[in-house]
């Protein structure tokens, strides 16, 4: 069977919040090889436990928009965008907040299909500038071709990390 795109379901979160923390293992792994296990872990004690928060945060904000992946209805990805109001930074912009595609699942053109329903639900909301983030370590390396091949513009930024 296809993969369909669909909207977020209550009874989609478990599985959603789980392959969000098998799609993003990797870059965890990454973060460590990059920072070194000390700035690693006091940075991201457990991460296991405070992704699986922030990803049940987003899908639970009446303000986010969620679709989801299913394949023979069981989800294997999802995303999530935001519409930004006028207060914001960049007014008249969206952001794609959240992108996982579960590691069984990639590689098969799912988080490109996410990410272009993610973008026209954004553009039927008027919005007329996209955004998204992520990091510039190894992990994220296979996310950052995706958004290059949408036609998404990097502005490189660094963050430093220091012990004290």
């Amino acid at each position: 069977m296809a993969v369909e795109i669909r909207d977020l379901t209550d009874a989609d979160l478990p599985a959603v919040v789980a392959l969000s923390l098998r799609a993003w293992a990797p870059v965890f792994a990454s973060f460590e090889a990059v920072l070194g296990p000390a700035v690693y872990r006091q940075l991201y004690p457990d991460w296991r436990t405070a992704q699986a928060a922030a990803v049940e945060r987003v899908l639970r904000d009446p303000a986010v928009e969620v679709l989801v992946a299913a394949d023979d209805g069981r989800p294997v990805g999802f995303v999530a965008v935001v519409v930004h109001d006028e207060a914001h930074d960049e007014p008249g912009s969206g952001e794609v907040e959240m992108l996982a595609v579960d590691p069984a699942a990639q590689r098969r053109g799912t988080g490109t299909r996410l990410l272009e329903a993610g973008l026209a639900v954004l553009r039927d909301a008027g919005v007329r500038l996209a955004a998204i983030g992520t990091g510039g370590d190894p992990g994220h390396a296979p996310a950052r071709r995706t958004y290059e091949a949408a036609g998404f513009t990097a502005l490189p930024l660094v963050r430093y990390y220091r012990l004290l």
